[in-house]
């Protein structure tokens, strides 16, 4: 299943758990002896650009099964297209499995089958099933009729078994242009299935291929290359998205008309949408040749590179996976309750430290001239395993510019002048005088202090209402941090586009002890979100920190 927009999580996860229909096919085969009790999937990704979050739920059900099943999983590249593929992407599939916490049981490319695929082929022309085509893309398309109007044979069907044989050869031997002729299967220009009336099973592409050079000028289709694969490598159960529903004919039709013995099982599955996201590699593609995002790993990218380093956990990813299900209808996510496993995963495992990433100095004018404190403070509340921290506090601190108003509205319960205010595990503190520069902008805020409120004495005197953030002024560590939304966004006919607000770099201040950051730690920046450091920026002196989500979520737990 999937999530629509107003699901509880409570609700996702009970109809995932009911939804979970390729298992009860798994379970059905193995009581049957179908397989003779073995479970053997695969993930199957074309090597064309980065994988994205809707690939993770499908990597998380291929290897998942397989996992419960005590059965295999492969990581096969379909790599049939020598035109958009790169070993690039190659390596950066296999990190993102492995990432994920899986690991493959064979490793294999579609290119390994091309001598297999091409005697096939000719076992196929030799049984009158397949023939060569003179007719171009456009000519194929306009003969191929309609949902409602049969097609037309080409003129070229019936040629016989001797001239398409040496036809083809000559294809693979180079002997004609690109698109100047095709293989195609021979079936049924009738039927109701387009898929099914004569489609192409072999191409002429003078392209060089990143695994087999130029031993190839002729590629095989993917639905041909697809059921042959699977069978290759004794695959049981191929699990495809949804899309590939109409295509399952053909994909039994090859290994039927090839007669493979115990053919695998296609079955299909509702891909992954989410909202405010994108999931098009075209699309991803694009945005990043046109420099609207600085690489596929940018962290507003929905790639796993992109999540990745952001600051995801791999846990995050997989609990998201799992919550969702798996469903036989297309419905759309959430994005918000991918953020939710992300708070839950790292609300009780990372330490808090105060950050202000829009600073305003504040001078307590009646604090001792010199006088340092250090106060003791809990890395994490709800995990005290985390330990505490010390945390240094002196005359001039920074706080966020948002937490002063000088005429501040009703419910406003932050600094504004003559109101006191808590700083975290600290003291009372109340504006007495707002510093202006001549422009008029507010450059510094006077307070004082009261000694007895100090945190953890016990003082119960008076209450205030609100709690601010701070840092000490003299001990600050300069930082940068990236506060990432969402890259698309739904303009007012509920299309997606663009968000031009989509990164907002804040330098601010974070206390003392931040410098020991190692690239790739996570931090929970008190009232401000969970944090990663940037691994591809922090360097030497610089501290650059991700924003991987807010603290409050958009969902609404019921009951």
């Amino acid at each position: 299943m999937t999530l629509e927009k107003g699901k509880s999580i409570e609700q996702t996860e009970n109809e995932a758990i009911s939804s979970n229909f390729i298992q009860s096919i798994i379970d059905e085969d193995l009581e049957k002896g179908v397989y003779g009790n073995r479970v053997h999937t695969r993930f199957p990704p074309e090597p064309n650009g980065y994988l994205h979050i809707g690939h993770a739920k499908s990597i998380c059900l291929n290897f998942g099964l397989a996992e419960k099943n005590k059965g295999k999983c492969n990581l096969r590249f379909d790599d049939t297209n020598p035109v958009k593929e790169d070993v690039e992407y190659v390596e950066s599939i296999k990190e993102d499995v492995n990432w994920l916490g899986f690991q493959w049981d064979g490793l294999y490319y579609a290119s390994d089958y091309f001598q297999k695929m091409y005697e096939c082929a000719v076992k196929l022309i030799k049984k009158g099933k397949a023939y060569v085509c003179d007719l171009s893309s456009e000519e194929i398309k306009a003969y191929r009729g309609t949902l409602n109007e049969p097609g037309k044979d080409s003129p070229y069907r019936n040629r016989s078994i001797e001239e398409n044989f040496e036809l083809f050869d000559k294809m693979k031997n180079g002997e004609f242009k690109d698109g100047e002729k095709v293989l195609r299967a021979k079936i049924d220009m009738a039927s109701p299935n387009l898929n099914m009336r004569d489609p192409v099973i072999y191409r002429i592409s003078h392209n060089s291929h990143h695994n087999t050079g130029d031993s190839w000028c002729i590629y095989p289709m993917y639905d041909y290359a697809h059921p042959l694969e699977d069978a290759f490598e004794y695959i049981t159960h191929s699990i495809c998205t949804l899309e590939f529903e109409d295509h399952r004919p053909l994909y039994d039709w090859v290994l039927r008309e090839l007669e493979f013995e115990a053919p695998p099982k296609q079955i299909e599955f509702a891909r992954l949408n989410l909202t405010n996201t994108v999931m098009s590699k075209r699309y991803l593609k694009a945005l990043v040749d046109d420099g609207v995002v600085e690489a596929w790993d940018d962290p507003r990218m929905p790639t796993i590179a992109g999540l990745r380093r952001r600051g995801y956990t791999p846990e995050s990813i997989r609990d998201f996976c799992d919550r969702i299900g798996v469903a036989k209808s297309n419905s759309t996510v959430d994005i918000a309750l991918l953020e939710h496993c992300i708070r839950e995963d790292l609300k009780p495992k990372v330490e808090t430290r105060m950050v202000v990433l829009d600073p305003l100095k504040v001078v307590i004018t009646n604090y001792p001239e010199g006088q340092v404190e250090w106060f003791d403070i809990e890395n994490n509340k709800e995990n005290e395993d985390l330990g505490r921290r010390k945390v240094p506090f002196s005359k001039e601190i920074y706080i966020e510019k948002a937490d002063f108003m000088e005429n501040p509205p009703k419910k406003f319960f932050r600094l504004y002048p003559g109101n006191e205010v808590r700083l975290k595990g600290a003291y009372f503190v109340k504006c007495q005088e707002v510093i202006k520069n001549p422009k008029g902008d507010i450059i510094e805020l006077r307070c004082t202090y009261d000694p007895e409120t100090r945190s953890g004495s016990g003082f119960n005197a008076r209450k205030v209402k609100g709690t601010l953030h701070w840092v000490d002024a003299a001990h600050a560590q300069k930082v940068t941090v990236n506060a990432y939304s969402h890259l698309m966004v739904e303009n007012e006919t509920e299309e997606s586009v663009l968000n031009p607000d989509s990164l907002t770099v804040y330098n601010g201040f974070a206390e003392p002890g931040i410098e020991e950051t190692k690239p790739g730690g996570r931090y929970q920046f008190f009232r401000h979100g969970y944090f990663f450091a940037d691994p591809k920026l922090t360097k030497g002196n610089e501290y650059i920190f991700n924003r991987i989500v807010e603290l409050k979520s958009s969902y609404k737990k019921k009951g």
